[in-house]
């Protein structure tokens, strides 16, 4: 048999055998046989070198052309089966919406959110509506209002973050709040001449060093009660009433005297640590106690601030954390938790 006759030999069998091909693995295998390095098509090339000058360049373009056709073949071929395969695949993989669903894994809300869930439910028993005021606040609002006018020692209490950009004038330029308290001027401005008995919560941002109890970030709940005949009573009434029901009826409440120029007079009060049941640890500080609150009577320059004649009205203001309660309730004993995005921590919740 002449080497042109082996050729088309060649040739048909390679097209007989690729209709043969029902898979792209045996499709793999077909070309392993007739166009691989070691396959028939590339036997037939090399055997140019061994025949007659005359009928190398016949032979070898006829040996191109086979190998070009073959080729053509092979991916029309793959195509077609490609399809097939992702058809029966599709079919055998259809879905029966009968079938139940997969189980979708529900979170649940942060502990940080469940306290002040918590705290809005306490307060709204006393009388208190919830009252939002912004995070990014004007100094005037965070200071200069609130009896805290520039160059006073007291603007050292609160280490500010600064915002750039905007109106740089004094008492124009922009913070993040360190305190929920400006929210007490705008709440005032808003409903004057009314009475009025609001808690601000959110979020206060302070440039401090971040310990176990201290965060450079943290949720407040801010108070405020404004009317005729408000007396410190009524504000350590409310306190106390606030700790048992959050605490327990068992835990016991002290009020110290202090000193926030917003408040005359101020005091803070305290609540035993219920994670040393008094005893002392790091979270109180070793004292036993445990602050919850700064408080006192509105500043009659604050009541004026706010529009309320301060020989008129009166008020109590209250300042009390989120995370800290959340801490003395839960037995948390680093507040670095709440914002670590640990899962083992969090799910406990």
């Amino acid at each position: 048999m002449s080497a042109f006759a082996e050729l088309e030999q060649v040739h048909e069998a390679a097209l007989a055998d690729l209709k043969t091909a029902l898979t792209t693995q045996a499709l793999d295998a077909w070309e392993d046989r007739y166009l691989g390095r070691k396959g028939e098509i590339t036997l037939q090339a090399r055997q140019v070198g061994q025949m007659a000058r005359e009928d190398r360049p016949a032979f070898g373009r006829r040996v191109n052309e086979i190998k070009q056709l073959l080729e053509q073949a092979h991916a029309s071929r793959l195509e077609v089966l490609r399809h097939s395969e992702l058809t029966e695949r599709l079919e055998a993989e259809a879905i029966d919406v009968t079938l139940p669903g997969r189980p979708v894994v529900r979170g649940h809300l942060h502990l940080t959110t469940q306290t002040l869930r918590e705290l809005y439910d306490i307060f709204a028993k006393m009388g208190f509506e919830v009252y939002e005021a912004p995070d990014v606040e004007l100094e005037a609002y965070n200071f200069d209002l609130l009896n805290i006018p520039q160059y006073h020692p007291a603007r050292d209490m609160w280490d500010t973050f600064w915002v750039e950009g905007g109106d740089q004038q004094r008492g124009n330029r922009r913070l993040l709040r360190t305190h929920t308290s400006p929210g007490q001027i705008r709440a005032m401005r808003e409903r004057y001449p009314e009475p009025l008995r609001v808690i601000l919560p959110g979020k206060c941002y302070r440039y401090e060093q971040i310990t176990v109890r201290s965060e450079h970030q943290f949720y407040q709940v801010e108070g405020l009660a404004v009317g005729p005949r408000i007396t410190m009573t009524d504000l350590i009434g409310t306190m106390t009433e606030f700790s048992h029901l959050f605490y327990g009826r068992d835990r016991r409440v002290r009020v110290r005297s202090s000193y926030f120029p917003f408040t005359e007079p101020s005091v803070e009060l305290d609540t035993e640590c219920i994670l040393c049941d008094g005893e002392g640890c790091a979270v109180c500080k070793y004292t036993g106690w445990l602050e919850i609150a700064g408080a006192g009577m509105v500043h009659p320059i604050v009541l004026a601030n706010g529009g309320y004649d301060p020989d008129v009205w009166s008020g109590f203001a209250f300042g009390a954390g989120v995370e800290r309660p959340a801490m003395q309730k839960f037995g948390v004993e680093d507040i670095r938790l709440f914002y670590g995005n640990d899962l083992r921590f969090l799910r406990q919740f």
